[in-house]
């Protein structure tokens, strides 16, 4: 099977489009390039029909092929099956480090577990309605809400990207399932002085809860979260000259024993 790292895995991304909004695919593929590169990029459902008439100009801008299934008979969704059917070839290829599902639908939930028993990663998109048993099958799950697509108004004629709502220092702090999540997973990846490296802690939690995102409180970056409750503090150190520089976080509460760079460490 084909490994590789994550600047230059490749993906294969599938797309429900019975079950997805064509108005996302821009934002969906900006967000798939942070995890490789689409080398395929399909979208499924009965074109000929109406229900998906929004979709041409979206699937002709971001080069998604359109893969046409009929529906067989009503009450029966052919759609999923084609998806099956196709990730399943591509698995079997050998050529994928892993795959996008787009789709809100819980029927992918075995698809999923499926994909990651042959050791590829799962990256799952959908809406915050998707059923719980899809998103613990994924490696990582992005609720497509917490995406910056664009937004345009019939009434100016622009387009503008959808605002985030930020929440407040106060309201973070009193959401105990976050700062539980917080502080368990700093504590699993701390050192003897308590200091962790940010990426680990964003590893753990993303292991523990493949739906964490920071966007979904208003915040870009999991670094801007953390520092915004309060809790914690944080410290840049630069390994060495020309090299980019690590944060560690550490919960407030701990009580050092010998900080090892206290000259550095931000209140």
């Amino acid at each position: 099977m084909a490994t590789s790292s994550d600047s230059t895995a490749k993906l294969a991304v599938l797309i429900d489009a019975d079950n997805a909004q064509p108005s996302i695919t821009e934002a969906l593929l900006a967000e798939v390039a942070k995890y490789g590169t689409a080398h395929v990029k399909r979208a499924y459902g009965d074109w000929t029909g109406t229900n998906l008439k929004g979709w041409k100009d979206h699937l002709l801008a971001q080069s998604i092929q359109p893969i046409q299934q009929f529906a067989y008979t009503t009450g029966k969704n052919a759609t999923d099956a084609a998806m099956v059917i196709d990730a399943m070839d591509l698995l079997y290829s050998q050529r994928f480090d892993g795959f996008c599902i787009v789709s809100s639908d819980s029927d992918f939930t075995r698809l999923a577990a499926r994909l990651r028993e042959s050791g590829l990663t799962v990256y799952g998109f959908g809406e915050r309605k998707t059923p719980k048993p899809f998103v613990a099958a994924c490696d990582k799950f992005v609720y497509v809400e917490n995406l910056a697509y664009a937004v345009h108004s019939a009434a100016t004629a622009e387009t503008t990207l959808a605002p985030k709502s930020v929440t407040s220092s106060a309201q973070l702090k009193g959401d105990t399932t976050l700062v539980t999540l917080l502080r368990n997973a700093v504590e699993a990846a701390s050192d003897d002085d308590g200091w962790a490296p940010l990426s680990a802690v964003g590893s753990i939690i993303t292991k523990q809860r493949p739906e964490f995102d920071s966007r979904t409180y208003g915040y870009s970056k999991l670094s801007d979260l953390i520092t915004a409750t309060t809790l914690f503090d944080l410290d840049r150190r630069i390994p060495g000259e020309g090299k980019q520089a690590t944060v560690y976080v550490r919960d407030r509460r701990h009580k050092p024993g010998r900080d090892p760079n206290p000259a550095t460490a931000t209140s």
